[in-house]
């Protein structure tokens, strides 16, 4: 199967750039899913708060170490680090320190 990567400026108001590896998608997904990806966020960027409506989505940090803010709430997670954000509820993610912050995403529909 292919992958189709690309690259979103201002990612959910965020800032900078974030790169998507997309590997599975809704149609491979039988409708089940929308995505499943691999996302970059280099130092500077960052993937704006936003909230997920009929849908949940989970991050599985794979490298790098960021400020993740779960519906409100600040917290650091790094590399093993597994984030959920269900129906109704928003997520933020931002780079700290020089490197990257590399995670697959999940998205799940309701």
């Amino acid at each position: 199967m292919e992958t189709v990567t690309e690259v979103v400026k201002n990612m959910a108001g965020g800032d900078g750039e974030v790169t998507i590896k997309r590997i599975l998608g809704e149609k491979e997904l039988n409708g089940k899913c929308g995505l499943y990806a691999q996302v970059t966020i280099q130092p500077g960027s960052s993937l704006g708060y936003h909230e997920h409506k009929n849908e949940s989505e989970t991050y599985y940090i794979l490298s790098g170490t960021a400020e993740y803010n779960d519906n409100g709430t600040t917290r650091t997670v790094k590399a093993g680090d597994v984030t959920y954000t269900p129906d109704g509820c928003g997520h933020a993610l931002k780079p700290i320190g020089n490197e990257p912050v590399v995670f697959m995403a999940l998205i799940i529909f309701d």
